[in-house]
C-alpha cells in the first residue's frame, strides 16, 4: 500500500497526485474513525470493484476529524486547529486505521490534513479534482455520507452530478448495520458501579418502555454501526458491545513511561502509558485485555510517507507516493506473537489537569501476565493495549492485603477472558 500526506494551501487547494495515465481509480472518502464494520464494508466494496476493473483501490482519509476542526473554530473565533492539538475523542489513531486499510487490500491512501479552507470547497470542485487528477471513475460511499461545503454533497446530490456528467459512477453501500440505537442527548462517560460487563439498559424493554426511556433521557436515534455509538459504549464500560461493532478488540497505543512504581512493590509491575495516546480511553475501571510491545518509540519517529531528499540530494516531488511501513506492528499484534501478553488493565483519573487537553489527566496502566511471572522492561517502548471486557469499577481498599487479593482476582479473570 502506498500513502501520501497532503496539506491544503491557504485557499484549500490540494496538490493531488496523478496515479497513472492508463489505470483508473475506485475511490472512497472519509475519516473512518474506529474502522468499524460499516467502514470496512465500504472499503471492502472499493477493493472488490477495483479488482474487478484492474483499478487502484483508493481511500481519501481526512485527519484530523472534521468535527474537531469545526468545533475548535467555533470556540476560537474561526481559528484553524493547531497542528499539535490532541483529539481525545478519536477512537483510533491514524496508524491503526492505516494498518487495517492495508490488510483490507487498499492500494493507495491519500491522507489530507483537514482544514477550514479545504472544507469550504464545494463537493463539485472536490469530485472534479478526484476525476481529473486522481483518475476516479467510481466513487463508493456509505448510505448517509455527505461532503463539501456545508455538507451539501449528499448522496442524492452526488448521484445527480454523476448521472449528469457521466464521468464517474456512484456506488452506495448499506453500512448502517443492524438498525439504530438510542443514545441520551447529554451522554457523558459514566463508570459502572458494579463488577462485570455492563448490560444495555434498554435490553428487554417493550416499545412503550423504550419510548418512556427515550423521553426521560432525551434519547436520539443513532446508527448501531457508528463511531458515536462505539464512543458511547466505551464511555460506559461496555467493551464487548463496542468490540462487536468494531469487529475486533478496541485498543489504545502509547509510550511506556516511569510511574510511581507502586505496582512493582506489590508484585504487580505495570506498564504505565504516557499522557498522549492514540485511541479513545474507555471510562475509568479495571479491564481484561492484552498488552503488545510494538518496539522502541524511536523506530516510530519518522513517518513513512514523509518526503525527503533522494539519493542525489534533491528534494522529492511533493505529490510522490511512498510505501506504507507499519514498522512491524502488525506482526507483533498477531495472536501468536511473542510480543503479546494477556493483561489486567487499570484506567483512572488524576485530580490534576493536562496542559494539552485542559481536562483531568487520565492514567492507563497494564500488568502483563507472563508465563514465568517476569517483569517486562518496556520503558520507552510503544505499546498497544487491547480491551476484552470490563472487570471492576475503581475502588479504594482498606489495606495492602485486600488490594493484593483484588489484583490476584483481576489476573485470574483476565486469564479466563483472554484464553
Amino acid at each position: 500500500m502506498d500513502i501520501k500526506t497532503l496539506t491544503p494551501d491557504d485557499n484549500g487547494q490540494v496538490d493531488w497526485p496523478a496515479l497513472s495515465p492508463d489505470r483508473k481509480a475506485v475511490v472512497t472518502v472519509g475519516v473512518f474513525d474506529g474502522m468499524h464494520q460499516g467502514h470496512r464494508a465500504v472499503i471492502g466494496k472499493v477493493v472488490e470493484l477495483a479488482r474487478q476493473t484492474d483499478s487502484f483501490a483508493v481511500v481519501v482519509l481526512f485527519d484530523p476529524r472534521p468535527g474537531l476542526v469545526h468545533r475548535y473554530a467555533a470556540e476560537h473565533d474561526g481559528a484553524e486547529l493547531p497542528a499539535d492539538a490532541v483529539d481525545v475523542e478519536a477512537l483510533t489513531g491514524t496508524d491503526q486505521r492505516l494498518r487495517i486499510m492495508r490488510d483490507l487490500g487498499v492500494d493507495v491512501v491519500l491522507q489530507v490534513r483537514y482544514s477550514l479552507a479545504f472544507a469550504a470547497k464545494s463537493y463539485r470542485f472536490f469530485l472534479g479534482q478526484m476525476v481529473g487528477r486522481v483518475g476516479m471513475r467510481t466513487l463508493v460511499l456509505g448510505a448517509d455520507a455527505a461532503m463539501g461545503n456545508n455538507r451539501e454533497g449528499t448522496i442524492k446530490a452526488i448521484d445527480t452530478l454523476a448521472q449528469a456528467t457521466g464521468v464517474f459512477e456512484l456506488v452506495v453501500v448499506d453500512d448502517r448495520g443492524p438498525g439504530e440505537v438510542r443514545i441520551p442527548a447529554d451522554a457523558r462517560p459514566e463508570a459502572p458501579t458494579e463488577p462485570g460487563e455492563p448490560q444495555d439498559p434498554t435490553a428487554g424493554m417493550t416499545k412503550a418502555q423504550l419510548r418512556a426511556w427515550s423521553k426521560r433521557h432525551q434519547g436520539r436515534r443513532t446508527r448501531a454501526w457508528s463511531s458515536t455509538n462505539v464512543r458511547y459504549l466505551l464511555g460506559h464500560g461496555r467493551i464487548k458491545d463496542a468490540n462487536a461493532i468494531l469487529g475486533r478488540p478496541h485498543a489504545v497505543e502509547g509510550v511506556v513511561v516511569h510511574g510511581e512504581e507502586r505496582g512493582r512493590t506489590l508484585g504487580f509491575p505495570t506498564a504505565n502509558l504516557g499522557e498522549r495516546l492514540d485511541g479513545y480511553l474507555p471510562v475509568d475501571g479495571v479491564y481484561a485485555g492484552w498488552l503488545v510491545d510494538l518496539g522502541p518509540e524511536e523506530s516510530f519517529g519518522l513517518a513513512s510517507d514523509q518526503a525527503g531528499p533522494d539519493a542525489a540530494g534533491a528534494e522529492e516531488p511533493a505529490a510522490k507516493l511512498h510505501p506504507y511501513d507499519d514498522r512491524g506492528a502488525s506482526a507483533r499484534c498477531a495472536a501468536d506473537s511473542p510480543y503479546r501478553w494477556p493483561a489486567a488493565i487499570s484506567i483512572g483519573t488524576k485530580p490534576t489537569f493536562s496542559e494539552q487537553t485542559g481536562l483531568h489527566e487520565r492514567v492507563a496502566e497494564a500488568y502483563a501476565i507472563t508465563e514465568d511471572g517476569s517483569w517486562l522492561d518496556l520503558y520507552g517502548h510503544r505499546v498497544r493495549v487491547e480491551f476484552a471486557g470490563f472487570l471492576h469499577p475503581m475502588v479504594r481498599y482498606d489495606g495492602v492485603d485486600q488490594l493484593i487479593d483484588a489484583l490476584n482476582s483481576y489476573v485470574d479473570q483476565t486469564r479466563r477472558l483472554t484464553a
